[in-house]
């Protein structure tokens, strides 16, 4: 079946539409913050978020919570080793969005080998390796919330350290 609506695209006009695009992405690349916030952009400030306490966990259980609002699942682990992005004394507590950062399947988590997976398209994510993707169609690794642990245990999220599936964008116009 012939497609009537084909475009035929010289050398020329190719070259010269990859040209406009490499130029558009280097001069983004090579502007300053001060140049962004002089536009009016400026970094979300995600709220510092009291999520559980350190009595509250238990080692490879999770715990379902939500950040940076209520339309954002997420989970919270006790991984019972040190790893990436831990905090608390052992160094082994760390959060992540449920959200594939794919199509925005809710995530699942595995115990036995420490992932969160993906029912729509496979995806997995390792929970030790600060969200890092080992499988599947997404395209950036898992978002890890940052976490801080005060004086009394408490366990708060202060941050996003990827873009939130469905979120459009990591700023906002001032």
């Amino acid at each position: 079946m012939k497609c009537n609506r084909m475009v035929d695209v010289g050398r020329r006009q190719f070259l010269r539409g990859g040209f406009v695009g490499a130029a558009g992405a280097a001069a983004s690349a090579v502007l300053p913050a001060e140049a962004a916030r002089a536009r009016g952009l400026a970094r979300v400030a995600y709220p510092s978020t009291r999520l559980a306490n350190i009595r509250d966990l238990k080692v490879n259980e999770p715990m379902d919570i939500a950040y940076p609002d209520a339309d954002s699942p997420g989970v919270l682990l006790k991984l019972g080793r040190p790893v990436e992005g831990g905090v608390g004394p052992d160094g082994d507590i760390v959060a992540f969005s449920v959200l594939c950062p794919h199509k925005g399947w809710l995530l699942s988590y595995s115990a036995g080998d420490r992932t969160l997976n993906c029912p729509g398209h496979h995806s997995r994510f390792d929970c030790e390796a600060g969200g890092q993707q080992i499988w599947g169609h997404a395209t950036q690794n898992l978002p890890q919330f940052l976490l801080r642990v005060d004086d009394k245990g408490d366990i708060h999220a202060e941050g996003v350290d990827e873009l939130i599936y469905g979120r459009l964008s990591n700023v906002l116009e001032a």
